[in-house]
């Protein structure tokens, strides 16, 4: 595991402090899955590995607790989180609700500047390696992601401090885990377009329910991923033939 952070691990900037850079190894390794969910979390491996004393390691910790990228158990110590089924599902209706409202919002108060950056944005996923080869959906975070950069659009503090702070991180891990389903980075891209084109045309009401479709065709695709694992869907009565309802 900890072979896999130090590979991956991006280099330092030289005003960074020792505990905001294993912050950012760590929460890079659990969002991309290099550390497996519910994977517990050795303050002291860790500290060897970065030859970082227990205080700063701990600061960083706490801030990816406060990410609900770990989650404290008792008697146990710091783990990954994973979220069970059902809180995946919760997670994707907290999501189709509160980013519909801030496509909405954004069709509203994007400047055209910002909306002709949206753009550029796009045309920067389609060169992305892994979508031309049909595997995967660009997945860089911040202003290279098309979400957050909708929700800033929406203007509405909040709402951005909800989305792009407390959850973002958390949700990123469960984009970036689904993305490599056949066929979805193509339908979703598309879907960006025509959510970009309703923003565009400044049309609110048809923004926000085109991004609460996307991202219920992304929660359906769980949906799917489940009952190909066996597991229960929430809502559903399992059938003994596998994919009925």
């Amino acid at each position: 595991m900890l072979d896999a952070l130090e590979v991956t691990a991006p280099a330092a900037d030289d005003s960074e402090t020792l505990s905001e850079n294993v912050f950012r190894r760590i929460q890079a390794a659990i969002v991309k899955g290099e550390i497996a969910p519910g994977s517990k979390i050795s303050e002291p491996e860790l500290a060897r590995t970065y030859g970082i004393s227990r205080g700063p390691l701990r600061e960083a910790i706490h801030r990816l607790e406060g990410q609900r990228l770990l989650v404290r158990v008792p008697h146990v110590g710091a783990r990954v989180v994973s979220l069970s089924h059902a809180e995946l599902i919760e997670l994707y209706e907290i999501r189709e609700s509160l980013e519909g409202m801030a496509c909405r919002l954004a069709a509203e108060r994007m400047t055209g500047e910002a909306i002709d950056e949206l753009r550029r944005v796009l045309d920067t996923h389609e060169r992305d390696a892994a979508f031309q080869a049909g595997v995967g959906y660009y997945q860089q975070e911040g202003d290279f992601d098309f979400h957050y950069r909708i929700i800033q659009g929406s203007g509405n503090r909040t709402l951005t401090q909800m989305l792009c702070g407390d959850l973002y991180q958390l949700v990123r891990m469960y984009r970036i885990q689904f993305s490599a389903t056949p066929n979805r980075p193509r339908q979703a891209f598309a879907e960006h377009h025509r959510i970009l084109d309703a923003i565009a045309e400044r049309d609110g009401e048809l923004a926000e329910l085109l991004m609460r479709r996307h991202i219920a065709a992304s929660k359906r695709n769980i949906e799917r991923h489940m009952l190909e694992q066996g597991a229960q869907v929430p809502g559903t009565v399992q059938s003994p033939l596998r994919g009925e309802k």
